[in-house]
């Protein structure tokens, strides 16, 4: 069995789009003004380019997570660009098809983010939530739970409360108006727990 190494990189919808297009198994090649292909070696990184990149320039910003052959990636060690955390492998855009040929398993689509938007029949709270500079509208949590969260055009209500978002299993996520508690399967949050949650 081959050792490897997860990586993370954000991204925007036209990159992602070419991802998919590959079958989830490649990164485009990199446009002239793109000598370096920059995955990074941690989620928290990747989910801070996409929030405070991403979204700001096209409204949404993507993290993925991949792995590749780890003998392979130790040709392009760690780079330190900045704080403690912000590690990168720098791989030069010539070398992009053979790196392709050594990632394991599929580009995972794993966390969505999106612009703020008004919702002005929600609860205040969830409403200042999804009005900030970004939200989670898919991805996966802490626990591994695969999470939709819906626009405010696309909650509905359930017996006195709004279903926000789904799990990967179609379960709905419960918002309760009155008390500000989130129901998700068997698991009950109060709402500023639940919003820690989606911004980890």
């Amino acid at each position: 069995m081959t050792d490897t190494v997860t990586l993370w990189r954000p991204t925007g919808q036209a990159e992602l789009d070419l991802v998919a297009a590959s079958g989830w198994r490649a990164w485009p090649p990199r446009l002239p003004d793109q000598p370096i292909f920059y995955p990074v070696a941690n989620r928290w990184y990747a989910v801070k380019i996409a929030r405070e990149w991403n979204v700001p320039a096209e409204g949404v910003g993507y993290v993925t997570r991949f792995d590749v052959d780890a003998a392979f990636l130790a040709r392009y060690p760690v780079q330190q660009a900045g704080g403690r955390d912000v590690l990168e492998h720098w791989v030069p855009a010539e070398d992009l098809d053979e790196f392709n040929a050594h990632i394991v398993g599929p580009i995972v689509r794993d966390a969505e983010f999106r612009a703020g938007v008004d919702g002005p029949d929600l609860p205040a709270a969830w409403r200042e939530h999804l009005a900030g500079e970004s939200w989670l509208r898919a991805g996966f949590l802490a626990d591994g739970t695969f999470l939709t969260v819906f626009r405010p055009d696309e909650t509905s209500t359930v017996g006195g409360g709004l279903v926000v978002g789904v799990d990967g299993d179609g379960r709905p996520v419960v918002l309760d108006a009155a008390t500000g508690a989130v129901t998700l399967g068997e698991r009950r949050y109060d709402l500023a727990a639940f919003v820690t949650l989606l911004d980890r």
